[in-house]
């Protein structure tokens, strides 16, 4: 049994602004509205708190999340003195970062204790960015100098397992595969045989993006379960939901389907580069208090960042 850091130093290069350009959009639709709102005020009055609420909603961050959100601010606003826009928005980020701080997990770059090798489970509808997440992982860790392995156990769609191919030979990673039509559990099983014959230490198992109805969904997920636990009692060690970070409302609704489908551990939210809707990413981590593990901000390689939230704030409010 090893224990391996999957994450490294989680740093990032101080040339790095890849985080600041994704949340551009986001950041230009909440504080247009933000300033607008308190512009020629001197207090937080109710119509300030109305602009607001609809300047979050609009980011999509969440009805629920939004409201306690400015019950938070209102509570800040009777305590302390508010004087200008800029006041405001330093309530409004102190107040969203210690939101995320009660309802994610420890940030996601500290070392994982885990067992070699470490099985994530990788599920999501198709079209969200599921198979390029897992190249995109695939390539963070062999970055790291981890031996990595792909699973192709979504073999309801041949354009499935071709994807995942071209990706496992854009990273040069060695893939798991069967023909269309063959036990996704199967493939599971055998990928991870393979690990454990080559001292692999990540394997990365993609999975149906859609079947008929949420009874087959689980019962899916379950066999596949299942099956790894006969090679490996404690895999899979992670069940890592992605959801399109640009469908806002649509990805609360795809997190609560596969939350009461399966036990996910942790997600990733893509695409935040092409929407104003980068509040998504507060709304889901406060509503089902799942950690945010992964967030796409650009098609590169290197654009699937580990979430660390007083990076993702401070981005958010940088320069505002």
């Amino acid at each position: 049994m090893g224990v391996i850091n999957l994450f490294g130093s989680g740093k990032e290069s101080s040339n790095d602004n890849s985080l600041d350009q994704g949340l551009a959009k986001t950041k230009e639709n909440l504080f247009k509205r933000i300033s607008r709102a308190v512009a020629g005020k001197t207090k937080v009055d109710d119509d300030v708190l109305d602009d607001l609420e609809e300047s979050l909603i609009s980011a999509d961050v969440g009805v629920e999340t939004t409201l306690r959100i400015i019950e938070r601010i209102q509570k800040r606003a009777k305590e302390e003195k508010y004087l200008n826009t800029s006041e405001l928005n330093n309530i409004l980020k102190s107040e969203i970062l210690s939101m995320l701080a009660e309802n994610t997990a420890p940030e996601s770059k500290d070392p994982v204790q885990a067992t070699k090798p470490y099985v994530i489970m990788v599920v999501g509808v198709n079209g969200v960015g599921k198979t390029t997440t897992i190249g995109k992982l695939a390539y963070m860790f062999k970055n790291q100098g981890k031996k990595v392995l792909l699973g192709a156990a979504d073999t309801f769609r041949a354009a499935a397992v071709d994807q995942l191919t071209i990706w496992a030979e854009r990273v040069d990673v060695p893939i798991v595969k069967q023909q269309m039509g063959a036990d996704p559990a199967s493939v599971a099983f055998d990928t991870l045989k393979s690990a454990v014959s080559n001292d692999i230490d990540v394997v990365i198992i993609d999975t149906a993006g859609r079947l008929h109805n949420k009874v087959n969904l689980m019962n899916e997920l379950s066999k596949i379960r299942r099956v790894m636990q006969k090679l490996l009692p404690d895999a899979p060690h992670e069940v890592l939901l992605v959801l399109d970070g640009s469908t806002g409302q649509n990805a609360f609704m795809q997190a609560k389907e596969f939350t009461s489908a399966t036990d996910v551990t942790a997600m990733a939210l893509t695409k935040l580069d092409g929407t104003a809707k980068g509040g998504v990413v507060l709304g889901i981590s406060d509503q089902f208090k799942i950690p945010v593990k992964y967030i796409g901000v650009g098609e590169k390689m290197t654009d699937l960042k580990i979430f660390d939230r007083t990076e993702f704030v401070e981005s958010l409010f940088r320069n505002v």
